[in-house]
């Protein structure tokens, strides 16, 4: 399910459409986009920059806080930390984003990244911030 706000918003994502990610689902608290590791966003080692699972994490965390707030709202990141846990190799990145805590300004979020590779899935980054209302 994916709510029609957040699809307008994530289709005028340039950098989304750079990655080739698609929203997966956007409902409630909740955001899931995944993308493929493309070999222009490759390091050196052969992984996907961690640039990648970053962009990835903040922008489903971002919708899914953007999901809890009132209609006519935007939201930015305020601050997010990342946690790389290990290359993303595989086939395709999978972000999911969820609310931890909405406040009435501050939205406490939290993403989990993981490489697909075939049917084996693997955590490469965990994401935690704040969004803000705009």
């Amino acid at each position: 399910m994916i709510d029609p706000r957040i699809a307008d918003s994530f289709a005028r994502q340039s950098m989304m459409a750079s990655l080739r990610a698609e929203l997966q689902a956007a409902m409630q608290g909740r955001c899931v986009i995944h993308a493929p590791i493309l070999a222009e966003f490759g390091q050196q080692h052969g992984a996907a920059h961690a640039a990648v699972a970053f962009a990835l994490g903040d922008s489903a965390a971002g919708y899914a806080a953007l999901s809890s707030m009132s209609d006519g709202q935007e939201v930015m990141t305020a601050e997010m930390k990342i946690n790389l846990l290990s290359p993303a190799i595989g086939d395709r990145l999978e972000a999911t984003g969820e609310v931890i805590r909405a406040g009435r300004r501050l939205i406490v979020v939290r993403a989990e990244v993981v490489a697909v590779a075939g049917e084996a899935r693997k955590v490469v980054a965990v994401l935690q911030g704040t969004m803000i209302g705009v």
